[in-house]
């Protein structure tokens, strides 16, 4: 009976009511601050990215400590260097092991001529290939105007063709299904040709 004769005070209602509005205005604040200090990044620009992998060293890479690899691929990966391999193969430092059964460099043989290929690592792989960058470099840049947040980080090709290669809304059609289910991955420009069921 006390408490409810307590609570009945306006003195005590304000203050509730001025501490709740004090709690609601510092949540607002620091609401804010965290959404600036995330705020989108320009995407790098053409002259930041590393463009050129170092073939001599890339190859032969023994005394790398690590290699970066595209991780997900539940049989095959391919690493930062275009090798393309079992995930058996792969060895300790994330590097395909060159010379492993079934690991190949720069492959391109699921992909079709618009640079849409069947399998993700595929499109990665075909993607580095030197012969591939100008097709790459101009996709970028009209990609990352429409993706920014996607290429804010990226840091050199490998990068750019991890990103690239993704699966994206341009891959599919009536928002359900993919323009082509066999080659859903690009690195190009080129949207997948719609193939009909």
């Amino acid at each position: 009976m006390f408490a409810s004769q307590v609570l009945r005070r306006r003195s005590v209602l304000a203050i509730i009511f001025f501490c709740s509005l004090l709690y609601f205005i510092s949540s607002v604040f620091r609401q804010n601050v965290i959404l600036e200090s995330s705020e989108i990044r320009e995407p790098i620009s053409l002259d930041s990215i590393i463009w050129e992998i170092d073939l001599e060293n890339t190859v032969n890479r023994t005394f790398k400590k690590s290699c970066r690899n595209s991780i997900q691929g539940k049989e095959i990966i391919v690493d930062e260097r275009g090798f393309v391999c079992k995930r058996a193969a792969l060895s300790s430092n994330g590097c395909c092991v060159r010379g492993a059964d079934g690991t190949r460099r720069f492959v391109c043989d699921s992909c079709q001529m618009n640079g849409c290929c069947s399998m993700y690592e595929l499109c990665v792989s075909c993607c580095l290939q030197p012969q591939k960058r100008s097709v790459v470099r101009k996709s970028y840049v009209r990609a990352s105007r429409t993706f920014r947040y996607l290429f804010s980080t990226v840091k050199d090709i490998f990068d750019v063709c991890l990103a690239k290669c993704r699966t994206s809304s341009q891959s599919v059609q009536h928002e359900n299904t993919y323009r082509n289910p066999n080659a859903k991955f690009c690195y190009g420009d080129d949207l997948p040709a719609v193939q009909m069921s």
